[in-house]
């Protein structure tokens, strides 16, 4: 799709942008050569297809850059934290209910399940007919446990900060991995380094991962009734 076909800037992330094309599409742009578009559809297009509330997308109109997809209607799971309009322990169970959802699905390309690798609350958006994942680059297949792990390093990195979210990011780890999370030592282990790797963190934030990483064994050793290890 030409660029000068796309409308307003409704939203910037780390790595892309997104702008309008009407009232039912919208475009996800990657910016400086990040991520591939035409992928992540189609992994989005897999699960739909088996019933897991994601995007439409419109795979002959994307491109490596460019992602045409079904625009929702809805706030963010983080701005109605924010704004008092759902509970964490709410927020916490619907995380859990869409990871084990989408682990039920078969696998896309390689063994495993599908992960999403990026779960949490600005990541999902509650529509009226119920919560949409979005944000799909890091999907692959492979082991439930590192999604689990996933979603539980980026909530404990905000909870362990003194930014305006920390408070909000801790009852809602805590109702993520009540019992029962699929969090296992190897999806812990190998969610952190994928985060400590990854070339969007700030430096801020990869120093906070031991903080964080201690605070995610606090809720496991809390859930398995006896101490827990190191990684």
């Amino acid at each position: 799709m030409a660029e000068e076909t796309v409308g307003r800037l409704l939203g910037s992330g780390r790595t892309a942008d997104v702008y309008e094309i009407d009232e039912a599409w919208v475009l996800r742009r990657f910016r400086d050569g990040y991520g591939d578009a035409r992928a992540e559809g189609a992994v989005m297009a897999h699960v739909r297809e088996h019933g897991y509330p994601a995007p439409r997308v419109r795979l002959a109109d994307s491109s490596r850059t460019d992602l045409v997809m079904q625009r929702l209607s809805g706030p963010t799971m983080l701005r109605a934290l924010t704004e008092g309009a759902m509970g964490a322990d709410e927020a916490g169970g619907i995380l859990a209910r869409l990871l084990r959802q989408l682990h039920r699905l078969p696998a896309h390309r390689s063994p495993g399940s599908v992960l999403h690798l990026d779960l949490h609350p600005d990541n999902v958006i509650l529509t009226p007919d119920g919560p949409y994942v979005i944000d799909w680059d890091n999907a692959r297949d492979g082991d439930p446990g590192l999604d689990w792990g996933s979603s539980a390093v980026i909530l404990a990195q905000v909870a362990v900060d003194d930014g305006p979210f920390a408070e909000l990011a801790r009852p809602l780890l805590a109702a993520l991995l009540a019992d029962p999370s699929d969090l296992t030592e190897d999806g812990l282990a190998g969610a952190l380094r994928r985060r400590a790797a990854n070339p969007t963190m700030t430096s801020r934030e990869v120093e906070l991962l031991g903080d964080a990483e201690q605070l995610i064994r606090t809720f496991m050793r809390d859930r398995r009734g006896g101490p827990s290890g190191a990684a």
